[in-house]
């Protein structure tokens, strides 16, 4: 049973990240599934830290993106999701490419 509480879809999400930080880093959104998003960032030469690897805050970025994403279209009307934490452990360099990251809800609570 999907979790979005208004229309989500790739080329909406697209849309509103035209001319921000997400569309300039080249992020795309690339699916949406019942409880998740998933979208992608180039590897390239401008996501790359000067020593050839992709920036780590590249990656933090399209980890809050998809996250804060798939909250506010998690939201019941009237509600507003905004994140006050983020922490990320790189595992694995990447050089080239794309790199691709997944939101899925993890717990689902219904409002008071």
């Amino acid at each position: 049973m999907p979790i979005w509480k208004q229309a989500v879809s790739p080329e909406i999400l697209n849309t509103i990240s035209r001319d921000t930080a997400v569309s300039h880093l080249g992020i795309e959104f690339i699916e949406v599934g019942d409880d998740f998003l998933r979208a992608r960032v180039p590897v390239g030469a401008h996501t790359r830290q000067p020593y050839g690897l992709l920036h780590g805050g590249v990656s933090v970025v399209l980890a809050e993106t998809l996250g804060s994403c798939g909250a506010v279209y998690a939201c019941p009307e009237g509600w507003r999701a905004v994140g006050l934490d983020i922490n990320a452990n790189h595992l694995r360099a990447a050089t080239r490419g794309w790199v691709t990251g997944t939101a899925r809800a993890g717990s689902r609570h219904r409002p008071r």
